[in-house]
């Protein structure tokens, strides 16, 4: 069942709102291309449109690179990249990878427990 498109925008402002320091947040489908995507109001982006397309792709290819160790690893449950400027989260779910940004001071508890959430949102994802 496809998740029409004015679900994903639901689920990406549920997910802007959780935290009064979520900054971003994306669906991107397999190939990299972004199916919804919201900045939260008043937060201003790191990057271009252009470098935010381009990252999001990679993000899918880096998807596919990490499947190759599930076998022996396990699959993977979450990537956290902790930067100077921005926290980046991304959840893989079954059809589409959730990817979304916070600010980077947050404790990482904090983090856990809304990347817990967000999997519950994007569950049927």
């Amino acid at each position: 069942m496809a998740v029409k498109k004015t679900g994903l925008l639901l689920i990406v402002q549920k997910i802007i709102q959780l935290d009064s320091k979520m900054r971003f947040a994306a669906i991107i489908d397999p190939k990299g291309e972004i199916r919804e995507a919201i900045m939260k109001a008043g937060k201003t982006s790191l990057k271009t449109q252009k470098e935010e397309e381009h990252f999001c792709k990679q993000v899918a290819q880096r998807r596919a690179m990490r499947k190759e160790f599930d076998k022996s690893l396990g699959k993977v449950r979450y990537v956290h990249v902790e930067r100077e400027k921005v926290s980046q989260m991304v959840i893989y779910t079954k059809r589409n990878i959730v990817y979304f940004t916070m600010e980077p001071e947050m404790p990482i508890n904090t983090k856990i427990r809304l990347i817990t959430k967000i999997k519950k949102i994007t569950s049927n994802l």
